[in-house]
């Protein structure tokens, strides 16, 4: 895998929430490295953006980290397919904050492959999505998608998170993920979750990419899996050339907004059948129940 040795120096940086100064600082290196320009924000994250397009995609990570215990002398060591972090001083295992180092690494590698991308550095995720929730969200109103590998293991595709949609179903059916060994997923609070809810008004997606036994010692990067994940993030990037634009519609509004075509007669009917109080119509209103699903599929 290219720049393994890139991968080995993000872990050897230290990124606690709300201590990402010397994980910004490296980052910026990079990114004068990869020709891109750069603004950071009054919360301390980084938004890029490289080239002059009509519209851009779009990949973001966070830059901040659990585990406390890294060492003086923490190294990393590859056995076979897996990275691990190492102090020889306490012969302990430590956690390499690959949640979501390995993220940051992916959205570095796009931006040296790709002429034309933007990509966002969120503080503060691991603490409730700080960075995100205060991003000004203009600097997304010419992207076409966004990407954010964030998710352990190395195969959920997430399409909604705490049972809310955040894409739709035309930018999934747009690439193939299974030729990848990636499956629809339900997934939790992270980053683009934040800014589907704040209305950034575009399709986001959370990816598996290779971490395992995250926010512990004990967690462990499989470098072929990271390495399939940046590969799927390359083939959206390469074939996802179309706007995706994405309605956030409030889970709540959702549930209640169903009965409001109701006349009052078809409401007090609805909720007999549904207290179990009449058995009659059980079939249609069963069918009305899916026809006024709690997550719409938005095309």
């Amino acid at each position: 895998m290219k720049n393994v040795e890139m991968l080995r120096e993000l872990y050897s940086i230290h990124s606690l929430s709300g201590q990402e100064r010397k994980m910004r600082n490296y980052l910026k290196q990079k990114i004068r490295e990869r020709k891109a320009t750069f603004t950071q924000d009054f919360a301390g994250n980084l938004f890029i953006t490289k080239g002059e397009a009509e519209t851009y995609p779009c990949v973001v990570a966070h830059i901040d980290q659990v585990q406390h215990f890294h060492p003086k002398d923490f190294k990393t060591i590859i056995l076979d397919d897996t990275i691990i972090g190492w102090s020889n001083k306490h012969k302990k295992q430590c956690g390499l904050g690959a949640d979501d180092k390995n993220g940051i690494f992916i959205a570095l590698n796009c931006l040296e492959r790709y002429d034309n991308i933007k990509v966002a550095f969120f503080v503060g995720e691991e603490i409730g999505c700080v960075g995100s929730s205060q991003a000004d969200l203009s600097f997304f109103k010419d992207c076409r998608f966004i990407i954010e590998p964030d998710r352990r293991g190395n195969n959920d595709l997430i399409t909604t998170m705490c049972g809310v949609d955040v894409c739709s179903t035309n930018f999934i059916d747009s690439f193939d993920y299974q030729k990848f060994g990636y499956r629809i997923a339900d997934g939790s609070v992270t980053d683009v979750l934040t800014l589907i809810e704040n209305g950034v008004g575009l399709s986001c997606i959370n990816l598996s990419c290779g971490y395992h036994h995250p926010h512990t010692d004990a967690e462990v990067t499989v470098l072929s899996e990271l390495e399939n994940c940046q590969n799927l993030v390359f083939d959206i990037i390469e074939n996802c050339t179309e706007v995706y634009p994405f309605e956030y519609i409030d889970p709540w509004e959702q549930y209640y907004s169903r009965y409001d075509n109701m006349t009052d007669d078809e409401y007090e009917r609805y909720l007999n059948w549904y207290y179990g109080a009449v058995e009659e119509d059980w079939e249609s209103w069963e069918d009305y129940e899916k026809k006024h699903r709690f997550n719409k599929e938005i095309v």
